[in-house]
């Protein structure tokens, strides 16, 4: 959940901030190459001037994956669409061009990504590179739909890698947060274009819980909302559709999707955070004002919604048949504290693969995300959250707040190791870290 928006601004000479405004960086250069031919040479540049080198899309991770004082390469220049092999089934594109952009030229051309995340405000190499995912039965994230990496190394040297070509860097590279060099360009599966209808429909939480593996198993794509200090969720069930399309009417929309997600919610989360006692009362508005709706569309207008009420959030992906016990422990976590919760918790579902540093890497897998309005210290909370889902074997999202590092990691996911050895041959001198990057993989 997060914001429409463009891409991050300076907030002041030298200084580079996130979208939520939790992280801040103070880069000795930026650039913002208009080439791949540029880009390699001002890593190589930097790297021979012994800056550390990081890449940074629109800004909507939580986490310092991006954050560096060295040199800060910011893709905007690097958008073109270079390539449609319809024979092959998939779309070859630079490293900034935006997902809401991609899908743009895709729709056009009858063409669409299998699944997407709910927001495509990202930029693709910013997306792919720190997990962003969706929610699917069979269908993963856009990292596991990726077919080709463009990767410019330290030396500025341009490498490619797939399951063909430089095999054995492609299961590292597909998700590498920036790690192994700087992502030039990515190719994607694609698929004929096709229609979603999505089900919303408020729901009692005991239902849910109870029915959880069967609404997954049973629908395409199954998300649910639980709003804190009720006993209401918000479902969301995607399926395909032959048609006709029969979008949500124009005025219902915008009620829906901008006046209360958006205009009243941040109103609210507003008055919470100054008067934290109203936000029970808020929430039960909230989960009651949302009512049921089906509409059937273009499959990303679907996937996606605009968010623009700011936050931070933490993300954990568990086993799959870890979500219902460790969604209740949440519950009953919330339901003891003084906490005054006003975002709903979030909780999506990916088949396993086979990246190395995927949450969803050899297992199948449940997502449960916890948010707190910006401004609102969320510390307590999430460092409670946190707990519960390491408890539970859980990975934390690489984009989003969370206090792990590399010995709990490394336990966690079977391939580290192999990532590991793969950025060890990539980037012997750590021209791509950073204090996350540190903390995360390791010196």
């Amino acid at each position: 959940m997060t914001r429409t928006g463009t891409w991050p601004r300076r907030t002041s000479p030298g200084v580079w901030s996130n979208w939520a405004g939790n992280v801040r960086a103070h880069p000795t250069r930026t650039v913002r190459p208009a080439t791949v031919e540029e880009l390699a040479r001002q890593v190589r540049r930097a790297a021979e001037d012994g800056l550390r080198i990081k890449a940074v899309g629109t800004g909507h991770s939580f986490s310092a994956a991006a954050a560096t004082d060295g040199l800060l390469v910011q893709p905007q220049g690097l958008t073109a669409v270079r390539e449609i092999d319809r024979v092959a089934g998939t779309v070859t594109v630079e490293a900034g061009l935006p997902l809401r952009e991609l899908n743009r030229v895709l729709t056009a051309e009858g063409l669409a990504l299998t699944n997407m995340g709910d927001i495509m405000e990202q930029t693709v190499a910013g997306a792919v590179s720190t997990g962003t995912h969706g929610t699917g039965r069979a269908s993963g994230s856009l990292a596991a739909q990726v077919r080709a990496v463009e990767l410019v190394l330290a030396d500025g040297t341009v490498v490619t890698t797939s399951a063909r070509e430089r095999p054995e860097l492609f299961d590292s590279a597909r998700l590498g947060l920036g790690a192994l060099g700087v992502v030039s360009a990515l190719t994607f599966a694609v698929e004929p274009a096709f229609l979603l209808t999505a089900q919303e429909e408020p729901m009692r939480f005991d239902r849910v819980i109870a029915e959880f593996d069967q609404f997954v198993a049973e629908n395409e794509h199954f998300e649910f909302y639980w709003f804190p200090h009720t006993r209401g969720c918000i479902t969301k069930r995607n399926n395909r559709s032959p048609g006709p399309a029969a979008p949500l009417p124009r005025f219902r929309g915008w009620v829906d999707d901008e006046l209360l997600s958006n205009g009243v919610f941040r109103a609210a989360c507003a008055l919470g955070r100054t008067v934290p006692a109203t936000i029970p009362a808020v929430a039960r508005l909230s989960c009651r004002a949302l009512g049921a709706r089906s509409y059937t569309d273009t499959s990303y207008k679907v996937f996606t919604s605009p968010r623009r009420v700011r936050f931070v959030e933490m993300e954990y992906a568990v086993p799959r048949a870890a979500a219902v016990p460790a969604l209740r422990e949440l519950r009953r976590l919330v339901d003891r504290s003084d906490w005054r919760i006003s975002f709903p918790v979030e909780v999506r579902v990916a088949p396993a693969d086979d990246l190395c540093l995927s949450t969803a890497s050899g297992r199948d897998t449940a997502y449960l995300a916890v948010h707190m309005y910006r401004g609102t210290d969320h510390r307590a909370y999430f460092a409670a959250v946190e707990r519960v889902m390491t408890a539970h074997q859980g990975r934390p999202h690489w984009g989003k707040v969370h206090g792990r590092d590399a010995a709990y990691l490394a336990d966690a996911y079977p391939r580290f190791g192999e990532f590991t050895a793969v950025r060890d041959r990539l980037d012997p001198d750590r021209r791509f870290t950073n204090d996350y990057v540190r903390r995360v993989l390791g010196e």
